[in-house]
């Protein structure tokens, strides 16, 4: 019958909260009373153990800590493991390395010395050793020290510590080789198999010898070494060192081999590579291109770095051997990665939103999505019943505009005579203007009571389909007037509000109309590895408010152009030879505005619409409810905005002025593509995914289909605090490196060349024209997922450097003005900027 924990004597173990911690608790509970030592107690904390909180770096907490620890044990302290360490991956030295390690175990052993502990288990290293001077010779515990980087340095000088300030404690140093298990859990082995998984390039290069490698120890035989040595501490000598690890050294091309055919069933090549080269390669990725990378510079060292050891002395003093090995163990490792590859990566500290859409996670996806969904066509029908019955509104307003649109020809005075003059944007010939009012006119007549009738017969069951009718018609209303040249500012207002009012009474508030039951099935709203959802109303609400800026100011030079106000304002550009009185003028009555068959502004203004309607269109889930919308979506948008950014290029070239107005305008539609980029990106990957689990893809694409993910439980959207809301408003899916904004700067400062250093065309010309494209490429790379496209400035940067030596019309200031930024251009665009916390699925190696 096992003791009581009171009857029993202590264990205290440090990091008990650790993977190692807790496995060696579990070993220990039986037949000791098990404390635990942690900076913070357990999540979940294990039968068996109690954890009092500890700071190493503080006098006064390791004193009160391990004085609580010894009056729960009752003085009786058989053993203290001690795991605690500062550890990282750097290689560089970090003062936490001594005040952690160093100095934190002399603060232990002093506090251990006064409770009167019998024994100390500290767990060093294998790397404190040189490595193997040859293959098949093998190191123990008296072979030559050597410790090469920071974290092997902080635990030799922690066993130097240990053998100077014991005192009558009995001591254990173990030096370990990498601890595994069936989950892997071991850092290194963990990312080899990941870059094989992942088939990363890096998965296929190696710098050194292929023929070194280490030994590696399975957690139970750890917890088995460690039992004994408690077990038997009044046996072991006073100071003991021991090596623990599998006598097994399987080399690192052999690993590459055995996972590659474990994972993908081949043959896995690798290349060796010169260390100066992946030296040169690791230094461009990190301080160039700024990335962060899991090979380091003291590991390209440290390669050829081969260690075999002998576990002799471990097998005469606590009868202990390995049984496990790593090369044993590596088929169960693959299994469960395959099983569950997200799940497996959590375990390891890697990143699961890399492989949430990989083979293994979309088969699991397809035999959930072959059961019943989350909820039946039913459960779906009664939501969608409910949510009409509460809409029923909508249509009736439709109803309402309708007749409305059929009175307001008399209202706005269409059919009463009307004296102007040509619209001075009109390029071709047209009706006088009381005929083109009178077209407009007839055209409201008509249109009114069509809408009436289609939304009311839309609210039939069975016939929401006539929805998009009605929303049809309510964008031919936004657009007649234009098609007729009317001169009534008034009728072209309330036409663009009226059409506006009527897509959205039919489409957007009521249950918008053909969207499958399997769509509707789940409130899953965040792709495969997301860490989001691009299409949160956070993230849309700024990109409808842009293009509102961008509907009024289109509006405004649609009026002038159609001859509804006399005037447009420009504080800045002169019309050039054109007769009238400022740029802005020039240009939207300039050839290339009068060869567009309607005013090309209110063109613009109609997109504009579109983008604000198809921006607030559909929920958070729409990215994979309506998927034809998000591209529609984009296609307004990255579209526009490489037309709006065309017509400020052509500008002094082609028309001889500048547009004020057109600038803010093109400012507007190029900020819009970074916040709708996302959204764009993840329903592609969604429509890849589904298609891949079985999902038809043309109807997935006209009607949306199910969720991916399994029990997803969406997050808070607009129901937050201010601070959470407007953070996400400004950085959803988009973030502002230094880098990139200075980029931006420099295209500003390019197309002010003129006023700046005097340049002249075709110098100028090109300045201009480059800077409208730097500011384009830098202001879309904002948005995380295409980071990549910032790499387009280095081209555009050489040509402006290499532009005053080819080009005529600058000065020696204006040269010197653009190598320097031309070169200034190619540096900034190389570092890709700090990473954010978002995750986008597998396209996250994608960012570089």
């Amino acid at each position: 019958m096992p003791k009581k924990a009171e009857d029993r004597p202590a264990v205290f173990i440090t990091g008990s909260s650790g993977f190692l911690g807790q496995a060696i608790a579990k070993g220990l509970r039986e037949r000791y009373q098990v404390i635990g030592l942690d900076v913070r107690k357990p999540e979940h904390p294990i039968d068996g153990m109690e954890t009092v909180e500890i700071d190493l770096t503080s006098d006064e907490s390791v004193d009160a800590a391990v004085k609580e620890a010894a009056s729960r044990a009752g003085e009786r302290i058989a053993s203290v493991i001690h795991l605690a360490a500062y550890y990282d991956t750097t290689g560089e030295d970090n003062p936490k390395y001594e005040a952690v390690t160093v100095q934190g175990t002399r603060r232990l052993l002093k506090a251990l010395k006064a409770v009167g502990a019998e024994q100390l288990v500290f767990s060093s290293t294998l790397l404190v050793h040189a490595p193997s001077p040859d293959k098949g010779v093998r190191i123990d515990e008296d072979s030559p020290l050597d410790p090469s980087w920071a974290y092997p340095k902080s635990k030799a000088d922690t066993e130097e510590l240990i053998s100077s300030e014991r005192g009558d404690l009995r001591t254990v140093v173990l030096r370990l080789a990498g601890v595994y298990d069936e989950d892997c859990r071991a850092a290194f082995i963990a990312q080899q198999i990941s870059r094989i998984f992942e088939r990363l390039p890096t998965a296929y290069l190696f710098a050194g010898d292929l023929t070194s490698g280490q030994p590696y120890l399975h957690k139970d035989d750890l917890v088995d070494a460690i039992v004994r040595i408690v077990d038997r501490r009044a046996e072991l000598p006073e100071e003991t060192v021991l090596l623990l690890g599998e006598e097994e050294t399987p080399s690192y091309e052999g690993m590459q081999k055995r996972i590659g055919r474990l994972v993908h069933d081949e043959e896995w090549r690798t290349l060796s590579l010169p260390k100066g080269l992946t030296k040169a390669g690791a230094w461009l990725q990190t301080e160039v291109l700024d990335q962060e990378t899991d090979i380091k510079p003291w590991m390209i060292e440290n390669s050829d770095d081969h260690y075999e050891i002998d576990v002799s002395r471990a097998r005469s003093l606590i009868g202990w051997e390995p049984r496990h090995s790593l090369t044993g163990t590596l088929p169960e490792m693959i299994r469960r990665l395959k099983l569950d590859p997200t799940d497996w990566y959590e375990k390891n500290k890697l990143h699961p939103s890399a492989v949430a859409a990989s083979e293994p996670e979309l088969d699991q996806a397809r035999k959930r999505l072959i059961q019943p969904l989350e909820r039946s066509p039913e459960d779906v029908d009664k939501a969608v019943r409910r949510h009409r019955f509460w809409t029923l509104w909508a249509p009736m307003a439709n109803a309402a505009l309708g007749l409305w649109l059929v009175t307001s020809p008399m209202t706005l005075g269409l059919f009463d005579p009307v004296s102007a003059t040509m619209p001075p944007a009109l390029g071709h010939e047209i009706a006088e203007p009381q005929v083109r009012n009178i077209r407009l006119g007839i055209s409201e007549i008509l249109t009114g009571p069509l809408i009436a009738i289609l939304s009311l017969t839309g609210m039939a069951r069975g016939r929401q389909w006539v929805q998009w009718i009605t929303a049809a018609v309510g964008l031919w209303v936004m657009f007649a007037p234009l098609v007729f040249w009317t001169t009534s500012a008034a009728a072209y207002g309330i036409d663009t509000l009226v059409g506006m009012l009527v897509v959205a009474f039919a489409v957007m508030i009521p249950p918008t109309p053909g969207i499958s039951h399997r769509a509707l099935a789940a409130d899953d709203d965040r792709p495969l590895g997301w860490s989001y959802s691009p299409s949160s109303f956070t993230q849309r609400i700024p990109i409808v408010a842009l293009a509102f800026l961008g509907l009024f100011v289109s509006r405004y030079l649609a009026a002038y152009q159609m001859g509804q106000i006399d005037g447009l304002w420009d504080p800045f550009f002169d019309p050039g030879e054109a007769a009238v009185t400022n740029g802005t003028e020039a240009v939207v009555t300039s050839w290339v505005s009068k060869g567009f068959p309607i005013a090309d502004a209110g063109l613009g203004a109609f997109a504009y619409g579109l983008d604000i309607l198809a921006g607030t269109i559909g929920d958070r889930r729409r990215w994979r409810t309506m998927p034809w919308m998000v591209f529609l979506f984009g296609l307004l948008i990255i579209p526009l905005g490489a037309v709006s950014v065309s017509f400020i290029i052509i500008q002094p070239p082609l028309i001889g002025a500048l547009c004020t107005l057109c600038i803010i305008q093109a400012a507007v539609t190029v900020i819009l593509i970074p916040y709708s980029v996302d959204e764009v990106l993840a329903t592609v990957q969604y429509l890849w995914r589904a298609k891949r689990a079985g999902e038809p893809f043309w109807r997935t694409f006209w009607m949306g289909g199910p969720a991916l993910s399994e029990n997803q439980t969406p997050k808070p959207d607009l129901d937050r605090s201010p601070g959470e809301f407007l953070k996400d408003f400004l950085l959803g899916g988009v973030t502002f490196p230094w880098t990139l904004v200075a980029s931006t700067l420099l295209g500003i400062l390019l197309m002010a060349t003129p006023l700046i250093f005097a340049t002249q065309p075709p110098l100028y010309f090109s300045d201009h024209i480059v800077g409208c494209l730097v500011i384009m490429v830098a202001v879309t790379a904002m948005a995380e997922v295409v980071r990549p496209a910032r790499f387009l400035n280095v081209a555009l940067g050489a040509w402006i450097a290499a532009s005053p030596f080819l080009l005529d019309g600058g000065s020696g200031i204006a040269a010197v003005a653009d190598i320097v930024i031309g070169l200034a251009l190619i540096g900034l665009s190389l570092p890709r900027g700090a990473p954010s916390e978002e995750h986008y699925g597998g396209w996250d190696r994608a960012i570089v």
